[in-house]
């Protein structure tokens, strides 16, 4: 069983129960809340919260890991719900189904991605992309809640919502205001103020309970929107629905689903990977994961992932193996077993408010607190990420991101390797060279053209290496110098061909030297070498210089060393 589940033992099960209730605790206002703002409701954000919980803390690569319905899922869910809704509108059913459908090839792609070993890919993302991504997800949520937080509907997309905030200002459901206005209170002020307050009550569930509270106390006949009838028991599985006029836009969605998904859990693995002091099995929790959001979406359940607060809490509570992750999902589903009659009243506001608390979360205050110091490019490809996951496709703002990013990228490495690149007639302290091979170059008075490259050669520095031979003249040899190259790709070795080919042109005798055997190897095998003699591909630097000695009739000192 401990082999079968990862970081499983029961050394810590007090800290386990303790953390995988306060986890729970936590959890609940979120799911709820979600799983409204999703479209599929309340009771999906539940299910969600329950399904992947379990699954993916029983099969998953990060122990104290504690996952459910987060943030950024459930604006994709939202998104991919309302499609397919939308394109059944007199049966509301159809289209759900197909929606749980993606939910679970999302989950078989995540399964898929972590038995091919690509966990590591996906945390190469870098931090500006990942920091702008996430900042457009919070800003999406906070203004999906403007409206329920004023007592009006959620607006469908972000830009709609931007449209109605006129309208939501001028049409204020004032009680709905009250309620939402609490929440924020709380869900603000009590970790700040009262810090031991939140962790006794965490301050989620505290704006619950009070709004709903109040709500029942002082507004019940105030036509303020609640959640209403909540399903209670388990949930009965449905198979998948494919059909196939839909499928192509199917699989990109759960491909969307399943990238969003994985980025989102592994960087909560990091982030209990530096509380706990440990480290995750990427590929193992993307497969955990995978195996959660199938099981949730036959259920009908919201898709889910590594949820960075409810990790955090169940750490601090003492939570460390699976246990506290799946004990948590337990925990919900008594909840739901059992309390569906007095969630029906949660008003719909106080909901809005602890998510606009979850979306200022979301955005990465820390860099953009860094905005000043930070490198211009980066900010440029945070906000752009950031702006075109708001208003224009989420998938497409990563992979803006991940393009400007790579380019940012290519051209830094493209300038190290052209620094790397010495072309001297004469000795000089940028690169270090024997007594005889100094005297060789002394005695050539620039006849001799020794190019000297360092570190792998990329297609990113192949133009700028031509360039560069193309700006020296009046020499008789070239000598390309490949001693310190450990790595050619197919780009640069034809630069290398180009520079072969032109230096022999125009009547310049070219040596080769230093090649390391599989560098040579690759050359040989792009047929690079065959414009040279064998005579002319040298091991050693200094055997080079000698040959070129030679061609020149260069008198020179051979006994130096």
């Amino acid at each position: 069983m401990q082999n079968l589940v990862n970081g499983l033992h029961f050394n810590n099960i007090r800290g386990d129960i303790y953390g995988g209730l306060t986890a729970a605790v936590v959890a609940l206002p979120l799911a709820l809340a979600m799983g409204v703002t999703s479209g599929a409701g309340p009771i999906a954000g539940m299910y969600g919260a329950i399904i992947v919980g379990f699954f993916a803390a029983i099969f998953g690569g990060t122990p104290a890991q504690v996952s459910g319905p987060t943030g950024p899922m459930t604006v994709i869910m939202a998104l991919i719900f309302t499609q397919y809704t939308s394109l059944f509108p007199g049966d509301p059913e159809t289209g759900a189904a197909l929606a749980f459908t993606v939910v679970v090839l999302g989950g078989l792609f995540q399964i898929a991605f972590g038995l091919l070993r690509i966990g590591k890919f996906i945390q190469l993302v870098p931090h500006p992309v990942v920091s702008g991504f996430m900042g457009g997800i919070g800003i999406i949520i906070i203004l999906l809640q403007i409206g329920p937080l004023m007592g009006q509907d959620t607006p469908a997309k972000p830009l709609a919502a931007v449209k109605l905030l006129p309208e939501f200002f001028t049409h204020i459901h004032h009680s709905s205001l009250y309620l939402g206005l609490i929440a924020l209170i709380i869900v603000y002020a009590i970790p700040k103020f009262l810090p031991k307050v939140n962790k006794l009550l965490p301050s989620p569930l505290l704006a619950l309970v009070i709004g709903t509270a109040a709500y029942m106390l002082f507004m019940k006949d105030s036509g303020t929107p609640v959640l209403g009838e909540i399903p209670t028991g388990l949930p009965s599985p449905k198979l998948p629905l494919i059909m196939m006029a839909h499928l192509p836009d199917m699989i990109q969605s759960a491909l969307i689903l399943a990238a969003l998904g994985s980025i989102d859990s592994l960087l909560t693995s990091l982030v209990a990977d530096n509380v706990t002091r440990t480290y995750h099995k990427s590929d193992r929790e993307l497969i955990g994961q995978g195996i959660g959001n199938t099981i949730s979406g036959i259920f009908g359940g919201l898709p889910g992932a590594g949820a960075t607060m409810r990790t955090v809490v169940n750490v601090k509570a003492g939570g460390l193996t699976p246990i506290s992750g799946s004990l948590h999902a337990v925990i919900l589903l008594a909840i739901v077993l059992g309390a569906g009659s007095l969630a029906s009243n949660i008003p719909g506001a106080v909901l809005a408010g602890i998510l606009i608390k979850v979306g200022t979360d979301i955005i990465d205050w820390d860099y953009i607190k860094r905005i000043k110091t930070a490198p211009k490019s980066g900010i440029i490809i945070m906000l752009t990420v950031m702006l075109m996951t708001v208003f224009v496709d989420l998938m497409m703002a990563v992979a803006v991101g991940m393009i400007m990013a790579s380019l940012l990228f290519l051209n830094r490495m493209s300038e190290l390797q052209l620094q790397g690149i010495t072309a001297i007639s004469k000795p000089d302290q940028e690169l270090p060279l024997s007594e005889k091979e100094q005297s060789i170059l002394n005695e050539a008075k620039g006849r001799i053209l020794l190019y000297h490259m360092e570190g792998p050669l990329s297609f990113g520095a192949a133009k700028g290496m031509i360039r560069r031979l193309a700006g020296f003249s009046g020499y008789d040899v070239l000598i390309l110098d490949l001693t310190n190259v450990p790595m050619v790709d197919f780009t640069s070795s034809r630069a290398l061909d180009d520079m072969i080919h032109d230096s022999r042109a125009v009547k310049h005798d070219v040596l080769l030297a230093g090649a390391r055997p599989k560098v040579l190897a690759f050359l040989k095998k792009q047929k690079i070498l065959q414009q040279l003699p064998d005579n002319n591909i040298h091991g050693k630097r200094h055997n080079a210089l000698e040959h070129a000695a030679e061609i020149l009739n260069i008198e020179y000192n051979k006994n130096k060393k």
